[in-house]
């Protein structure tokens, strides 16, 4: 008897390397001492609402020199998957385009030193990818890496931006994607469920947008306070409340619905140290995997799954 192959729930970062390389493609994550224009005062100061220390994971300390950064990372790796292993070395905190050209071309090519890496990916904002900037990452793709640019939208509603401080606004998000897919480069984007004022519609608004354009990867984050940041003042001061883990699941599930089928989901939560958050109290690591299977337990509710609700022609079709 023929074999029943049963419906992706959603595509996930996981398989989508698995089904390139063969392999488990590991994330080494640094921190470099870079800024951003909503903090040194070039558009704003203070950084978005959300943001502390600019999102750089507790370990990572952009002291460190870089070279030493991945080497470590590339060792825990081989000590927990094992020797037989790719990389990807993830640029994460703050703004990782926002410098000079020589100075960003000096940290990309830090990851051409180490064997076993596959490709580099790059946090950055939307209003911070300049032609140059473009150029020089398609240079790395054409050495046969894989070059992900990370552009963080959060929301489509303009208001919502302002609100957050994040000095850029929609048009900024679509330009940078567009000019960036004129290139030999992948596009994620990220967005945020839960931020304040924000509903049901605005969620699946921000998500049609993403569906709508050529964008090859989307992180899903659950909106969640961090000590010392403008938001846990916002919070304590009961201005908005955070969402319950069935609600976020939800809005999650409803978000990978309208996705394209082939879009890579890189992820679908956000946590931090369980010292640093203020709420909700399942955004810290002990519960990341009770989050996933939250989404995917609604999915396997719904009978549903990614794509299921894409309202969208596919590009050119």
């Amino acid at each position: 008897m023929a074999q029943v192959k049963t419906q992706r729930l959603y595509y996930s970062l996981k398989d989508y390397f698995k089904e390139k390389y063969g392999k488990r493609v590991q994330k080494i994550t640094v921190a470099l001492p870079f800024t951003c224009p909503n903090r040194d005062g070039t558009k704003g100061r203070g950084g978005c609402t959300y943001c502390y220390d600019g999102s750089k994971p507790s370990m990572l300390s952009p002291v460190i020199p870089l070279e030493v950064q991945i080497k470590e990372g590339i060792e825990r790796a081989k000590k927990k998957y094992g020797e037989d292993i790719y990389f990807t070395i993830y640029y994460q905190s703050y703004t990782n385009t926002y410098a000079d050209i020589e100075t960003l071309k000096k940290v990309y090519d830090t990851a051409l030193k180490f064997e076993g890496v596959v490709g580099i990916d790059v946090g950055t904002r939307p209003d911070c990818a300049p032609e140059e900037v473009l150029d020089l990452l398609e240079y790395y793709a054409n050495k046969g890496l894989e070059v992900w640019v990370e552009y963080g939208l959060q929301s489509a509603n303009f208001e919502t931006l302002k609100k957050i401080n994040r000095q850029h606004g929609v048009s900024d998000f679509v330009d940078a994607v567009l000019r960036t897919k004129k290139r030999n480069l992948k596009v994620c984007a990220h967005m945020i469920i839960g931020l304040p004022g924000e509903t049901r519609e605005d969620f699946i608004e921000t998500a049609k947008l993403i569906a709508s354009l050529p964008i090859d990867g989307i992180k899903i984050h659950p909106l969640h306070v961090i000590k010392g940041t403008v938001m846990e003042k916002q919070y304590l001061n009961e201005e908005f409340k955070t969402l319950t883990l069935e609600e976020y699941a939800e809005y999650c599930a409803d978000v990978i619905e309208l996705l394209p089928p082939d879009m890579v989901v890189h992820r679908i939560t956000g946590e931090t140290d369980e010292e640093r958050l203020i709420a909700p109290e399942w955004c810290t690591f002990k519960y990341k995997n009770a989050v996933i299977q939250k989404v995917r337990e609604t999915l396997e509710r719904r009978g549903t799954y990614q794509g299921a609700r894409y309202p969208f022609y596919k590009y050119g079709v």
